[in-house]
This record gives structure tokens, C-alpha cells and sequence, in this order.
């Protein structure tokens, strides 16, 4: 049976993408931290779409052993994949010489290693033609102060990915990063939209703009999308500036603020 893999499924995007999907009839896997969530969260999708079957596994993605046991859980279960959709990501906004060493580690670990990890061992389970989604960001799109590494984890997603697609194109396989300015998810994240003011407001996007938008790009093979206008518009801006002044904007408007992942 076939199945859309979703990670980060307990949160906003991932959620967005988990009923979309379903609402359109495809079998869901999907993982998150927190078994207690996911079990809420099949219950959700099932009564909406009773129809759909979903199987989850509860996976700490910084640790490889559980990445590979949810693996071998799809592989005793028959699980064939055709859509894998990456969302899980960790923003941790903060001076780098504020991080603990053990932050530094959780934040590459998950938005890089688990995400490249898990697409290269996922694809040896597709059956058929396969999306890719895979969500990076804004805060890809130029180094940002304040928000180094996670704007680097996102950088690397971003080339990543859309060197896969060009890898994949012939393969039958879709590839389309999705780089999204604010999303209006968790309370602090929409705190810290509601604090930038008009830029904030322009940028946000809800969840379900982000998934049914990025599932729209993904069939057009896309290689990115960026949601919304304004934040395509900002992403040219950052191409035409001179960086010394993109730069020096960021570092000013982000070193206000701080924020610690979960």
C-alpha cells in the first residue's frame, strides 16, 4: 500500500499537509515526537476521512538508532512511499555563543541530518512516480545574524534539494523546496509575526496556504516555491542589495529578539 510520509506531523505545517493529503484520499506515515500527539492526531484525520488509513511512529529524529527503527516499522508493515513530505525543523533564534553545545548539535541534527537521512532511505521504498516536499525557509535565502544556523541548516536544504531535483527529474521523482516567510504555527511564532509589525503581516502565511500551495508546486515539479508575493518580492530584493546592507538590516532588526527551541 502506498503512503505520504509526513514529518514534524504533531506541528502546524505538518498537520496542514496531513489533512490535505488525506482529504484527497492518499494512506498517511507519519511521525513526530510525541506518540501521545500523533495517536490525538490519527484519531482527528480518521474521523474526518474515515477512509484513509494512517500509521504513525513516534521518532526523536536526532538520534539515528530511532530513525532506523521507524524505517524497519515501515518495512514489517509493507509500507511503499510515493510522496515524502520533510517539515520537522528546529528554530532556535539566538547570538551563536549563546547556544549549549547540546543545541548546536539538535538543531543540524534535525533540519539537516534526519531530514537528508530520512529522504535517502525513504526513497529506496517509493513505488512509482514520488513527490518531494521539503520545507527550508526565508531565513535560507541570505545569512542571517542572529539567526546563523538556522539560517544555514535551511541554506543547505535549499541546494540540497534542488540539486536532487535535477538528480531525480528522469526518475520519476519530484523534488520542490519550499521556502516560506512566517507561518502562523505555534503561539510564540505568531507572537514574534505579530511583533515585526507590517513586515510580519505581509510575510505570515497560514499552515494550510503552505501545504495546499506547496502541493500544487510539487505537481508542477517546481524546483522552489516561495508562498505569497511579498516574500517572493523580498527574496528578489535580497538579490539586487548589496549583501553589507541585507546583512547589516537583519542583524539589526533580529538581535532585538530571541527565541530557544522546545
Amino acid at each position: 500500500m502506498k503512503y505520504t510520509f509526513v514529518s514534524g506531523a504533531s506541528g502546524g505545517i505538518g498537520k496542514a499537509f496531513c489533512f490535505y493529503y488525506a482529504a484527497r484520499g492518499d494512506n498517511l506515515y507519519i511521525t513526530g515526537r510525541s506518540d501521545e500527539k500523533l495517536s490525538a492526531l490519527k484519531e482527528k484525520i480518521i474521523e474526518q476521512n474515515p477512509s484513509v488509513t494512517v500509521l504513525y511512529y513516534a521518532c526523536d529524529l536526532t538520534k539515528e538508532a530511532e530513525r532506523n527503527g521507524m524505517v524497519s516499522d515501515m518495512k514489517e508493515k509493507g509500507v511503499a512511499i510515493n510522496r515524502i513530505c520533510n517539515v520537522a525543523g528546529v528554530d532556535i533564534q539566538k547570538p551563536f555563543e549563546d547556544y549549549t553545545d547540546e543545541k548546536v548539535l539538535f538543531q543540524i541534527r534535525v533540519n539537516v541530518e534526519a531530514t537528508i537521512d530520512l529522504t535517502h532511505k525513504l526513497l529506496k521504498l517509493r513505488d512509482g512516480e514520488t513527490e518531494i516536499i521539503t520545507i527550508s525557509s526565508m531565513s535560507g535565502a541570505s545569512p542571517m545574524p542572529y539567526f546563523a544556523l538556522y539560517s544555514a541548516s535551511k541554506a543547505m536544504l535549499t541546494n540540497f534539494f534542488t540539486s536532487l531535483h535535477y538528480e531525480l527529474k528522469d526518475k520519476g521523482v519530484k523534488v520542490t523546496t519550499v521556502l516560506p516567510g512566517g507561518v502562523y504555527t505555534r503561539p510564540d511564532v505568531c507572537e514574534d509575526i505579530k511583533g515585526q509589525g507590517v513586515w510580519g503581516k505581509l510575510s505570515a502565511k497560514s499552515p494550510e496556504f503552505v501545504a495546499r500551495k506547496s502541493a500544487k508546486a510539487v505537481r508542477k515539479n517546481k524546483t522552489t516555491y516561495v508562498p505569497g508575493f511579498f516574500n517572493k518580492f523580498l527574496k528578489g530584493l535580497m538579490k539586487i542589495a548589496p549583501n553589507k546592507v541585507v546583512l547589516s538590516f537583519i542583524a539589526n532588526r533580529w538581535k532585538k529578539q530571541t527565541k530557544d527551541a522546545f
